[in-house]
């Protein structure tokens, strides 16, 4: 074999936000992980919320305009749809016996 064909395999250690470390050797040396099988709900059989940085609240916050235009929209349209509603409905679901 050609000499110095193989990278460099040092020691490396991993560390989780959660706060385990991890010894293992890598050629990227050491560096940190967001989770880890120490903490994943899919090992540990728990559910917790992963929320990286505000991603909840930035999705809440921007679709919070949307929803409150529909709402008021459906409040405000519905009270006159209601008596329509009632006249405009025909047949009904497949297999319902018409009155």
């Amino acid at each position: 074999m050609k000499p110095e064909v193989h990278p460099v395999y040092p020691p490396a250690r991993i560390t989780c936000a959660c706060g385990n470390i991890v010894e293992t050797r890598s050629t990227r040396g050491s560096f940190s992980v967001e989770i880890c099988s120490n903490c994943h709900p899919f090992f540990t059989g728990k559910y917790k919320l992963v929320d990286t940085a505000g991603r909840v609240d930035r999705f809440r916050k921007k679709y919070a305009a949307t929803n409150a235009a529909k709402e008021a929209a459906a409040a405000g349209g519905e009270a006159a749809a209601a008596p329509a509603a009632g006249a405009a409905k025909k047949g009904g679901k497949k297999g319902e016996a018409k009155a």
